[in-house]
């Protein structure tokens, strides 16, 4: 006769309680390493004190994203030095910064599902090998062409670790301790390319373009294998399908749109193809809607836009980028053109931005429980609008102290409210969708910052006429506060509350 299962002691762990029992020998825990090795930690709830686990995973994160995101300003200023090395056109290699740009807000979304479905941890390390890859190829590009596609496939990949990243910070921390891990990892993003511009440059000058990418590739190769060893393994749902076809037409909307928006400026709004482009986006526009509707496991649930603690904080990210990388393209060339500064001193005077937003994130993150996120959100906003409008008085005399208060302001504005943002998406949602939450977030960041480049130059440019020099910008500058203006607005329909509209399921994972 068989006896009957007998129930599992919860206190007792199967993996180390394996005894050895024998005369003479008194009963002793072994651990089997075998076992132990072949089973990846998960994801543990942080209970407000004591484990380190949930900052070693938020650093180690962190560590990746700073080299893949270090190289993109210098590839910026280089460009001239990257021509005259490959035989290629300057303006051709603009594609070195519009194709990634464009091709990680087309395959954010995908990284973003890809990571709830098959688990962070696996996608993260995805992304992060395809980098390193593609960063060593583009150290040995041969021409121009090579070297755009290696950036853009590296772009494509390296997406991946962008919403895993962010997932992973959120599954590590209660709701009210997420803004303080997404401070840092603002102060990441933002200071990134910050030390790459920094140091690259001296690089560049005394070595050439291809040591930046020599010196890189290593460093991500150190942070892969840093990630393989700590981060936790995420959950996997093996009864959701990936939806395919709304992918597919969100990326025909998406493609559309930043291509247009893309080539309307260097082919006009009348060249056929720019039509072409715009054309596609109300028919994917409506595909995707209608396919969402009817999927049983939709690419983006479309119902997270009727919580205002979901589609308000995404809705002011597109406000806030607007403006914020509107400004970022207007301010150099304002300060070229109207004050006749050399480059070396007007990329000295724009430091103040990004090393604000970068101070601010941690600092706005500390500050949760003494400030709400929707406090936070509309302080930020009202900051950036603040600094538009600074922008537009004095664009036709613009001293060098006022510029800086307004470049500090936009930093401070911005970097004090993407933690606020981030986490208040995530907390809105249940933990399996974090990964298409953030992504979703971050696509909408990315529109906002490709339109508000594009439209602001575009109004620069034909306001010029029989106006003193500066007076394009002050219009240009003055559209930019209308849409951060806009931003503002927005926020104040923010929910009120710690736990306003905050999903039940928004828990570190145990």
């Amino acid at each position: 006769m068989v006896d009957p299962p007998q129930p599992q002691d919860p206190l007792h762990d199967p993996i180390t309680d394996v005894a050895v029992e024998a005369p003479g020998v008194d009963e002793e825990a072994v651990v089997p390493w075998s076992m132990l090795l072949r089973r990846r930690p998960t994801a543990p709830a942080e209970t407000g004190g004591g484990s380190g686990r949930p900052w070693l995973v938020t650093w180690t994160v962190l560590f990746g994203a700073f080299w893949v995101s270090s190289t993109i300003t210098i590839l910026a200023v280089s460009r001239p030095e990257i021509a005259q090395d490959l035989g290629a056109s300057v303006e051709s290699l603009v594609w070195l910064i519009s194709g990634p740009t464009i091709a990680v807000a087309l395959t954010g979304t995908t990284a973003g599902k890809l990571g709830d479905l098959h688990g962070h941890r696996r996608v993260y390390l995805i992304g992060m090998v395809g980098a390193t890859v593609f960063v060593a190829l583009t150290a040995l590009a041969w021409s121009g062409p090579s070297l755009i596609a290696f950036r853009v496939l590296g772009a494509t990949i390296g997406a991946a670790t962008g919403p895993s990243s962010l997932a992973l910070i959120n599954r590590m921390f209660t709701p009210e301790r997420r803004s303080r891990a997404l401070g840092f990892w603002s102060l990441v993003v933002a200071g990134g390319p910050v030390v790459g511009l920094v140091a690259g440059g001296p690089l560049v000058e005394a070595f050439g373009w291809r040591v930046i990418f020599a010196v890189q590739a290593p460093l991500l190769a150190v942070a892969t294998v840093v990630a393989f060893v700590v981060l936790p393994e995420t959950g996997r749902r093996r009864d959701v399908h990936f939806d395919v076809p709304g992918q597919l037409w969100l990326t025909v909307t998406l493609g559309g749109l930043l291509f247009g928006i893309d080539r309307a400026a260097a082919w006009g709004l009348t060249n056929p193809w720019t039509i072409g482009f715009f054309a596609l986006v109300p028919v994917g526009f409506w595909s995707f809607l209608a396919r969402e509707r009817r999927a049983e496991h939709p690419l983006i649930p479309l119902h997270w836009f009727a919580r205002r603690s979901f589609s308000v904080p995404v809705g002011v990210s597109f406000f806030m980028q607007f403006g914020y990388m509107g400004g970022f393209i207007l301010t150099p060339l304002l300060l070229e053109q109207v004050r006749d500064l050399p480059a070396d001193v007007v990329a000295l005077i724009m430091v103040p931005r990004p090393l604000t937003f970068a101070i601010a994130g941690p600092l706005a993150g500390f500050m949760v429980g003494k400030v709400s996120a929707r406090s936070t959100i509309i302080a930020g906003s009202a900051s950036l609008l603040l600094s538009m409008v600074v922008f537009a008085v004095v664009a036709e005399d613009p001293t060098t102290a006022v510029v800086v208060l307004a470049l500090t302001l936009s930093g401070i504005g911005v970097g004090a409210a993407q933690p606020a943002i981030a986490s208040s998406v995530a907390n809105s949602v249940p933990n399996r969708d974090l990964g298409i939450a953030g992504a979703t977030q971050q696509l909408v960041s990315q529109v906002g910052t490709t339109l508000g480049m594009n439209v602001l130059e575009a109004v620069e440019s034909v306001s010029r006429d029989g106006r003193a020099p500066g007076g394009s910008y002050s219009v240009a500058y003055a559209v930019g506060a209308a849409v951060a203006g806009a931003g503002v607005v927005l926020s104040l329909f923010m929910t009120r509350g710690p736990d306003a509209d905050r999903h039940p399921t928004a828990t570190p994972d145990g």
